[in-house]
C-alpha cells in the first residue's frame, strides 16, 4: 500500500513539539506569565493524543514491514503468516492514516473551553418563550448525559411558561468543540397549546453558544462598567424578593448590558455577569476577525450568522431538519429528550470533509 510518509513526518514534527512544551510547562518563568502558562497548558494536552495517534502509526508501520519482509523471504510458515495478516495490517494502518489527517486539521484555539449557552424567544409570542423552554432542556439533558456541569446564571421567564432569555454555563471536555455549530435560529412547527382550531403555528427561538472568556483574553476596565442592583424575581428561594441580590452591568464603549440574578448572593451575581459580559466582548472580537477572514473560506456549516435558520423542528411530521446539511431526522421526540449526537456528530462530519477538501 502507498505510505503517507509527509503525514508521518508531520506527526513526527509535532511530537517534537510535544516534548519542547512537556519542558516549557515545567519552567517557573512560564508559569509565572498565567496567559503563557495557560496557552502552553492547552497546547500540550491538545498535542497529547496526537502524539499517542502517531505512537500507534509507527508501530503499524514497523508491523508492515515486517510482514512484507517476511513475503520476501524463504519461510513458508511465516509467508503464509504474512499472507494472512497483511490485509488486516493495511486496513488498519489505512483507517489510522485517515483518523491522523482528521486530528491534523486546523481547529479552533476555544475548541475546548466551557461556554455561555443562550436561549432567547424570537418571533411567536408566547408559544416562541415555551419553545425557548424546551431547548433549554433539550441542551440541558443533552449535556448532563455527556457528564458536563450545567449551571444556571440567569433566566427571564415568559408569561405562560418557557424562558424570554435564559443563560447557562456548561464545563467539560471539549465543550466548545462540540456545542459551536449549534448557534442559530431554531424553528418550531407544531400545535400550541393555546390553539383552539388546532392549526400549525411556526414559532422560533435563538440559541447561541459561547466561549467563556477570561480574565487574560479581555482588558476591561472596570470604570467603564456601571453596576446596578434590583431585587430578583422569579424562581430561586424567598431571599430572592427581599434583598437586591440581582445585579446589573452596563458597558459603557460597548452598550452591552448584563443581567444576573439566580445566584445565592448579589456578590455571585456580579461574578457571573462579570463572565458573561467579558465572554460577549470577547465573542464581538472573535467575529470582527472571522467576518475578516469570510471570504477566504464559506462554510456550509459554521455561517457565523445566529440570525440563520438552522434547523426545524416539525411535530406533525416527527421529523428534525437542519437545514445547512439538509440532515433529516424522524426521531425528534429522542432529539427533544437530550439525543443530539446525531445530529452534531453529522455536522462534525461536514466540517472535516470541507477542511479536507479545502486541503486537496
Amino acid at each position: 500500500m502507498k505510505r503517507e510518509d509527509a503525514l508521518t513526518n508531520k506527526m513526527s514534527s509535532i511530537s517534537d513539539r510535544y516534548h519542547e512544551v512537556e519542558k516549557l510547562v515545567g519552567d517557573p518563568d512560564v508559569i509565572k506569565d498565567a496567559r503563557r502558562y495557560r496557552d502552553l497548558m492547552r497546547e500540550y494536552k491538545r498535542l497529547e493524543s496526537i502524539v499517542q495517534h502517531h505512537t500507534l502509526l509507527l508501530s503499524l508501520e514497523k508491523d508492515l514491514d515486517q510482514v512484507e519482509e517476511w513475503l520476501k523471504g524463504d519461510d513458508a510458515d511465516f509467508k503464509a503468516l504474512a499472507q494472512e495478516e497483511r490485509p488486516d495490517l493495511e486496513r488498519r494502518l489505512l483507517e489510522a492514516y485517515e483518523k491522523a489527517k482528521i486530528m491534523l486539521l486546523p481547529r479552533d484555539e476555544v475548541d475546548d473551553r466551557p461556554v455561555m449557552i443562550e436561549f432567547r424567544a424570537g418571533t411567536g409570542g408566547d408559544e416562541a418563550a415555551i419553545f425557548a423552554g424546551d431547548l433549554f432542556r433539550m441542551y440541558q439533558k443533552h449535556c448532563t448525559e455527556k457528564g458536563w456541569a450545567w449551571i444556571l446564571v440567569n433566566a427571564n421567564e415568559g408569561t405562560a411558561g418557557g424562558f424570554k432569555e435564559v443563560v447557562a454555563r456548561v464545563e467539560g471536555d471539549g465543550v466548545y468543540g462540540w456545542l459551536k455549530f449549534e448557534s442559530g435560529v431554531h424553528r418550531v412547527q407544531r400545535v400550541p397549546d393555546t390553539e383552539s382550531q388546532g392549526r400549525v403555528h411556526t414559532s422560533a427561538a435563538t440559541v447561541a453558544v459561547l466561549p467563556v472568556a477570561e480574565a487574560v483574553d479581555v482588558d476591561l476596565n472596570v470604570s467603564d462598567i456601571r453596576r446596578d442592583t434590583f431585587r430578583a424575581s422569579g424562581a430561586g428561594g424567598q431571599h430572592v424578593n427581599k434583598t437586591e441580590s440581582a445585579v446589573r452591568l452596563t458597558h459603557g464603549p460597548s452598550g452591552i448590558v448584563v443581567e444576573c440574578q439566580d445566584g445565592r448572593s448579589q456578590h455571585q451575581n456580579y461574578e457571573h455577569a462579570l463572565e458573561v459580559l467579558r465572554t460577549r466582548l470577547f465573542e464581538r472580537e472573535r467575529e470582527r476577525i472571522a467576518a475578516d477572514q469570510a471570504q477566504k473560506r464559506k462554510s456550509l456549516v459554521s455561517t457565523g450568522d445566529r440570525s440563520a435558520k438552522i434547523r426545524t423542528y416539525n411535530f406533525p411530521q416527527g421529523r428534525v431538519t437542519d437545514h445547512r446539511i439538509h440532515f433529516t431526522s424522524h426521531a425528534l421526540p429522542s432529539i427533544l429528550g437530550g439525543d443530539l449526537t446525531p445530529v452534531i456528530e453529522a455536522l462534525r462530519m461536514a466540517e472535516q470533509a470541507e477542511l479536507l477538501a479545502s486541503q486537496n
